[in-house]
């Protein structure tokens, strides 16, 4: 009995350090649910803080998931509901080094120094399709920066991966849904 209290209180402390190591968090709100976002400052503090300021500026909302590719990705950003390309901020340079696994939140980019507003959600474990850097090459020049994962809601994730494609327009006009799934608010709560 008396060991109780030391584990109980072994158990709070970590609870207490665990807590004291959380970040932002974002909630996604679509038209199919809502899908929780813990945001990682510590691998990808630059990252975090784009996606942050598109988020508070209202760029995500009542924006499109213009991409979803069964068991791989489902990707949104800057496509408003009406169809048009949403302006961006300067591109933020590439953070990697956090797998793409499944519920991993990635930036899109076409160079590494391209991100903006796109991002998606891995919808498997993505490690080894080319997402992560590759080995041997220099940090920060290859792979796609992880910034958050999905701590509620990825059965919405699957939900959206799977509605039928085809939609024909957008950047990806055969990935497309053809009944629209719209990102409706996205709002960000920092820890305590």
């Amino acid at each position: 009995m008396k060991h109780i209290p030391v584990v109980l209180a072994a158990c709070l402390f970590v609870s207490g350090v665990a807590m004291a190591q959380t970040g932002p968090s974002a909630q996604i709100e679509t038209s199919m649910g809502t899908i929780t976002l813990a945001l990682d400052r510590v691998h990808a503090p630059v990252t975090v803080d784009n996606f942050i300021r598109y988020a508070r500026e209202g760029h995500f909302d009542n924006t499109l998931v213009y991409r979803v590719v069964p068991g791989f990705v489902i990707q949104a950003g800057s496509y408003g509901a009406d169809g048009k390309y949403r302006a961006t901020h300067t591109p933020i340079a590439l953070e990697s080094g956090v797998s793409n696994l499944r519920g991993a939140v990635a930036m899109a980019r076409d160079t590494p120094n391209s991100a903006t507003a796109e991002f998606f959600i891995d919808l498997d474990d993505n490690n080894a399709t080319g997402l992560d850097p590759k080995p041997g090459d220099a940090s920060n020049t290859t792979g796609f920066a992880v910034f958050a994962h999905v701590t509620a809601g990825m059965d919405v994730v699957d939900k959206i991966a799977s509605v039928q494609v085809g939609g024909g327009k957008g950047p990806f006009p055969d990935f497309e849904p053809t009944a629209p799934v719209v990102i409706q608010k996205v709002t960000i709560s920092e820890a305590p």
